[in-house]
């Protein structure tokens, strides 16, 4: 090397130096690759205790393992391949060793399997069977999907009132509700359950429907019921106006899309919650109509939450037959490979989003006391 080389080395090396001295004095720091929304990278290894006590939560069967896969790994790959949350699986019946041995081969990450207890996937004392049985034969003569399904039924009831309280989840704070066959079109580069977390959001959702009227005659009214019964759990009084259209008389079917929900667990064992459940419960509707899930939890996060505390994730790209979720903004689609076009947002069945976010903030206080 000549001599005006080691003296141009030189004096570049000396610039560098220069210019990082001035950079660190002047209060401007790189961005730490060690950290992760300001969190150690470390805390997100397989088997290390997480930011947030969270968890991917499914109710799953054994022959769904295909699907199953095909689920985890698009959130693997999208999302839990860096962040490595735990997977909770849950059956009425115990999983099979082929599933177990596939499904904990997809991930790095901590996977336990439970099975439901029995008084949690079963008829209660209060239902009269032989009426539920009329009942179902009624609905399938108005051609109503699942019309004679008792274990979607079962189903409906389990992830309305008792997913939460399995003991697999006692240590859980938050959930990440997976379901078999769905897609994730866009990579997720931060913690939801942080976001969450750090912001007081309580529930988040992609995509908002509304429901087929049929399957739920009565459900409005049983939660009309509740409401007056106990006035002082609504948080949200303009929740109303999101649910219904004419001010409260009918249920318009706005609901969140519950195969895809991160949520707070407390949110759900709360006292108001739990209150709400039991009182639909007892009504008998999920087993003499065909009350799912996903409008009896819209319906107590539209009321029983303050506005900010429901949160639509507008960035994750989701898809579940027959509806996607798909960004609208340019910076967020570079990540990933969905049609903006065919998102769900511009469908007159998929309004509730839009409807949702323009509802006003204020909560029953506010708006009583101007």
């Amino acid at each position: 090397m000549s001599l005006a080389s080691i003296g141009l080395n030189l004096g570049v090396s000396l610039l560098l130096a220069l210019f990082m001295q001035w950079h660190n004095s002047s209060g401007v720091r790189a961005p730490d690759s060690n950290l992760r929304d300001g969190v150690d990278i470390a805390l997100y290894a397989p088997g290390v205790a997480k930011p947030v006590r969270a968890a991917f939560v499914v109710l799953v069967r054994n022959s769904e393992l295909p699907g199953m896969k095909q689920a985890m790994r698009q959130i693997e790959d999208r999302f839990n391949g860096k962040f490595n949350y735990p997977y909770v699986f849950l059956n009425d019946v115990p999983f099979t060793d082929e599933f177990v041995t596939e499904t904990t081969a997809m991930t790095r990450a901590n996977v336990s399997f439970g099975v439901i207890p029995s008084e949690h996937w079963s008829y209660p004392d209060f239902i009269n069977q032989t009426y539920a049985q009329e009942c179902r034969q009624n609905l399938e003569k108005q051609g109503v999907f699942y019309a004679l399904s008792e274990s979607y039924r079962h189903m409906c009831r389990f992830n309305s009132g008792f997913f939460f309280r399995h003991p697999l989840l006692d240590e859980l704070d938050w959930y990440w509700r997976l379901e078999p066959d769905v897609e994730y079109s866009c990579d997720i580069d931060y913690d939801p359950f942080l976001y969450m977390s750090r912001r007081g959001i309580k529930y988040g959702y992609t995509i908002a429907l509304h429901e087929y009227p049929e399957t739920i005659p009565n459900l409005w009214a049983t939660a009309k019921d509740f409401i007056s019964l106990q006035p002082e759990f609504i948080r949200h009084a303009n929740g109303m106006q999101w649910l219904s259209d004419d001010g409260g008389a009918t249920y318009n079917g706005c609901h969140f899309w519950s195969n895809f929900e991160i949520g707070s667990l407390n949110f759900f064992r709360s006292k108001e919650y739990l209150a709400y459940f039991d009182y639909l419960d007892r009504a008998g509707g999920f087993f003499y109509e065909r009350w799912g899930d996903a409008p009896v939890h819209a319906i107590a996060a539209a009321l029983l939450l303050s506005k900010e505390e429901v949160h639509w994730f507008e960035d994750i790209g989701y898809y579940h037959n027959p509806w996607t979720n798909c960004p609208q903004s340019h910076e967020s689609r570079l990540r990933c490979h969905c049609d903006p076009a065919k998102s769900a947002i511009h469908h007159y069945w998929a309004s509730c989003t839009k409807s949702w976010l323009e509802l006003p903030s204020a909560n029953m206080s506010e708006t009583a006391n101007p």
